[in-house]
């Protein structure tokens, strides 16, 4: 049996499939056959959930043969008979079917598992213009509530009031519409969300126009996103009629806003897709936002449903894999275009948070530290962008690189050459006498000569530079810019107070390390700032990421004290955006970065800098981060300066979205860690 660690039901997410199989035009027998076997596939796969198109089992477009009592008979034998073959199945199977009740016919949803026919939903809104005449063949559910059906010789809740909800899955509840029901300004999964379903399905027919496949995407992908709710939508495809019209048999998952997966259009086979939903992110979504329990308050009386429960017994035993994109770098899109466009965003952000701050107090003066590093680079850049926007000289950037006992000489060959290519006012002062006589002054064992090279000799360093850069703004009236990212906030890498944690302005606050390597690289791959910046701002992306406070032969390296950036902000996003626990977070990690080789990698990054890390490092690293995050560092962070906030789950300010006591204790977090494997387990 495999480690609960390793299954995907251990962590809140289930298994989903859509599927659009082959038709014939009112043929239920040849129908069910087809259904039975997606269903099978499905089962195959993992599902425990696959969605069938609208009426799938008679076919859509069959007109007046609706009305023809062989048909509706051999379609409810049909039904009996996939509830029966349910039996062997493990998935909860919803298709579409016509069902006569009191005298009326009904365009229904049936949702089977295990032999039972759980609950039954009519259409509520059914289309009468231009190519649809649902109105001559069905009944409107709209009036349907509280009430049963007799169905494939049982009894089961029939209306649009249902949810099914899972009792052995937290958040698993299910509702069922049909079709036009989601083109409707409100349409009745919206109750059902706001009722607490948390899985939205859509059967469909929905012939193909020029056109129309984007709207249907687009409007699944905002209704999903506003109701936070996964959204499942299964259309009619392969062998529909096309007397008058044409099916393109479009599947799509979506989940909170997001495309997880989606079939090809107009195959020639049959199509089955499957994602993984995670439904614990949607519950925490949910709790996060409070106007979305308001509206779900202030529509009370429109909620009203009935819960059926039932037991979806997912399977636990084995590892299934993860059916859903991870990945590496949750703040960099791995898509070329869409991080061109994230990156314009991002700078610009920052750009105008300075633009207005010095608007706003009238200075026209900024003061900053170069150090050749990434941070004081890009901010550097930012300063350049919001000077330019004001219509000030860049001269009225004072930048000043401020070496120490250990800077070396590539980093300040950097730094120097960055500042004349964008032409600021540059200056070096050296820092080391100055350092030297405070190590004098508190009688530390390196003003002696001895090799003590401890927290108290590298915050010496960097408070003198931070006070430095404090006194020559007060100097030339300007204000300092903070050049300190979101990663080290969170790990607490950055000397408090009189040090790199403090400015008047930090434009880099909410942007985290791997996130200003891309905006670094997307300044020099289009020449942002002059031919002149494209090979200095290169050399300072190659060059190893440390403070350079520690004097020695090797190099002092931050990534092995605090861990690889990369791990490090994936373990920041989950655990800031989505509050997820440190279990969950190592298996999505060790899911986006056992195998270097797999899945996708945002574009510039070096071959030798795409590698993987095994699951003892992630534990290794989230341990760590865990404790610095938790138990170190929050004191920094409720001291923050001003800055302004640039992507979702991205700040850490205590004005903003983090808002924490800087005296908790972090073992509810590290106790979390016991539930991640040793190697070998």
């Amino acid at each position: 049996m495999t480690h609960p660690f390793f299954n995907l039901h251990t962590h809140g997410f289930i298994r989903a499939a859509v599927a659009v199989p082959r038709v014939r035009v009112a043929d239920p027998t040849f129908n069910l056959a087809q259904t039975l076997e997606l269903a099978r596939a499905a089962d195959e796969q993992g599902a425990s959930l696959v969605l069938f198109p609208e009426l799938g089992l008679s076919a859509y477009a069959i007109d007046d043969l609706l009305h023809q009592e062989a048909l509706l008979a051999a379609v409810e034998q049909a039904l009996s008979d996939l509830v029966e073959a349910s039996r062997a199945l493990h998935p909860l199977i919803v298709v579409g079917a016509p069902l006569r009740h009191r005298g009326r016919l009904y365009n229904c949803a049936i949702a089977i598992r295990h032999g039972e026919a759980l609950a039954v939903t009519p259409k509520v809104y059914l289309p009468n213009y231009r190519e649809f005449y649902e109105k001559r063949h069905f009944s409107s559910g709209a009036a349907v509530a509280g009430e049963e059906i007799f169905v494939a010789g049982q009894i089961a809740p029939f209306g649009s009031d249902v949810l099914l909800v899972a009792r052995d899955v937290d958040g698993l509840a299910l509702h069922m519409e049909i079709c036009e029901d989601v083109w409707t300004p409100i349409p009745p999964s919206t109750r059902a969300s706001l009722a607490g379903a948390t899985v939205l399905l859509n059967l469909s027919a929905s012939n193909a126009i020029v056109g129309k496949s984007d709207y249907r995407e687009t409007l699944c992908r905002a209704h999903s996103a506003r109701c936070l709710s996964a959204y499942l939508y299964s259309a009619a495809g392969q062998g529909e009629s096309t007397t008058d019209l044409a099916w393109d048999g479009e599947a799509m998952i979506f989940e909170n806003g997001a495309l997880l997966a989606r079939a090809p259009r107009f195959a020639q086979e049959p199509q089955l897709i499957c994602a993984d939903l995670d439904i614990g992110c949607l519950l925490t979504e949910r709790l996060r936002q409070n106007s979305f329990g308001d509206c779900a308050d202030i529509e009370a009386g429109a909620t009203m449903f009935r819960r059926v429960e039932f037991d979806l017994d997912p399977p636990r035993d084995r590892d299934l894999g993860l059916m859903r994109a991870v990945a590496r770098f949750p703040f960099v899109p791995d898509d070329e275009t869409r991080l061109a466009e994230l990156c314009f965003e991002a700078f610009n952000i920052q750009a105008h948070g300075l633009e207005q701050r010095l608007r706003a107090t009238g200075v026209d003066r900024v003061v900053i530290g170069v150090s050749g590093g990434l941070d004081s680079t890009h901010a550097l850049l930012v300063a350049v962008t919001a000077m330019e926007r004001l219509g000030l000289s860049s001269r009225n950037i004072l930048a000043y690189t401020l070496p120490a006992f250990a800077t070396s000489a590539r980093t300040k060959d950097n730094a120097w050459t960055l500042m004349r290519a964008l032409g600021v006012s540059a200056q070096e002062i050296d820092v080391s006498l100055a350092c030297a006589q405070m190590l004098k002054d508190i009688d530390h064992p390196a003003s002696r000569g001895e090799a003590v090279y401890d927290a108290t000799y590298e915050n010496v360093q960097a408070g003198a530079r931070t006070a430095l850069l404090f006194r020559l703004a007060n100097r030339h009236n300007a204000l300092v810019i903070g050049t300190g990212d979101l990663s080290e906030l969170a790990l607490g890498w950055c000397t408090y107070g009189v040090g790199d944690q403090m400015a008047h302005y930090n434009v880099n606050a909410s942007v985290p390390k791997t996130l200003i390597q891309h905006l670094i690289r997307w300044c020099a791959r289009d020449a942002r700032f002059g031919a002149d910046t494209v090979c200095v701002l290169r050399d300072i992306l190659d060059t190893d990421i440390s403070p350079e406070l520690v004097p020695g032969a090797t190099t002092q390296r931050t990534e092995d004290v605090v861990g690889p950036y990369a791990l490090q902000d994936f373990n920041l996003f989950y655990t800031t955006r989505y509050g997820y626990s440190p279990t969950k977070i190592a298996f999505l990690s060790w899911r986006a970065w056992r195998e270097a080789d797999a899945g996708r990698w945002p574009p510039d990054i070096a071959a030798g800098d795409k590698r993987a890390y095994d699951l003892a490092e992630i534990k290794h690293w989230l341990g760590v981060f865990l404790r610095r995050f938790f138990a170190t560092s929050q004191f920094k962070r409720s001291a923050m300066p001003n800055g302004p906030k640039v992507s979702s789950g991205g700040s850490l300010s205590p004005r903003g979205d983090w808002r924490a006591p800087s005296d908790s204790s972090p073992d509810v977090w590290l106790a979390s860690l016991d539930d991640i494997p040793q190697p070998g387990r």
